[in-house]
């Protein structure tokens, strides 16, 4: 089953270790290397734990790479992590705890955790926010969690932001908003720490 934003287009051994970790164990970086270029994301664990480290264990057993940005709202969010070229959904590990309400907002470059309507639903599918109006998910239906910010790319998450997409009347099975020319995901990888 599909994981999308529900009712939202109505609107439009580690004990000292753990002590002592550094920042960039705080704030992990994946680059997603898309069609159209490389988006850097900064994760922030710290707020977002549960989250993160399911992110990156998707991202370590190479689960995005050649999946595409299956849904593109140019006034909303790209969405990605779910689907191939042929619109087959990939099979995902169970759903995590939602993580909302962390202190992280659904602005413009967050990326967030993209559900079915209950709140605990997330798996692997995920969004980047376009617009700061996009705060109003913070809470809406029980909040999508923000779980850290693109610090890199947002010319490339803009591109993808104007590509053509199928309407209602072109939708690909289910799917409405999904780009005419598929926009994959190459590869999600985590940066080396240097």
């Amino acid at each position: 089953m599909s994981r999308f934003l529900f009712g939202i287009t109505a609107f439009c051994g580690l004990g000292a270790m753990t002590m002592t970790a550094t920042a960039a164990d705080d704030k992990p970086v994946v680059i997603l290397d898309t069609t159209l270029g490389p988006i850097t994301i900064e994760l922030d664990r710290a707020k977002a734990p549960i989250t993160v480290d399911n992110f990156l264990k998707y991202v370590d057993d190479g689960f995005y790479d050649n999946l595409i940005f299956h849904r593109v709202m140019p006034d909303f969010m790209i969405q990605g992590g779910g689907f191939d070229d042929q619109l087959n959904e990939k099979q995902t590990r169970a759903s995590i705890k939602n993580e909302s309400g962390n202190g992280l907002s659904n602005t413009r470059g967050t990326i967030a955790m993209a559900r079915l309507n209950a709140p605990n639903s997330a798996t692997a599918q995920f969004f980047i926010n376009l617009f700061d109006a996009n705060s109003r998910l913070d809470s809406y239906g029980g909040g999508y969690t923000v779980f850290g910010k693109v610090t890199a790319g947002m010319d490339v998450v803009d591109a993808i932001a104007k590509v053509q997409t199928t309407t209602k009347s072109t939708a690909k099975g289910n799917l409405e908003d999904v780009p005419v020319k598929p926009i994959y995901i190459k590869s999600a990888k985590r940066k080396a720490k240097s």
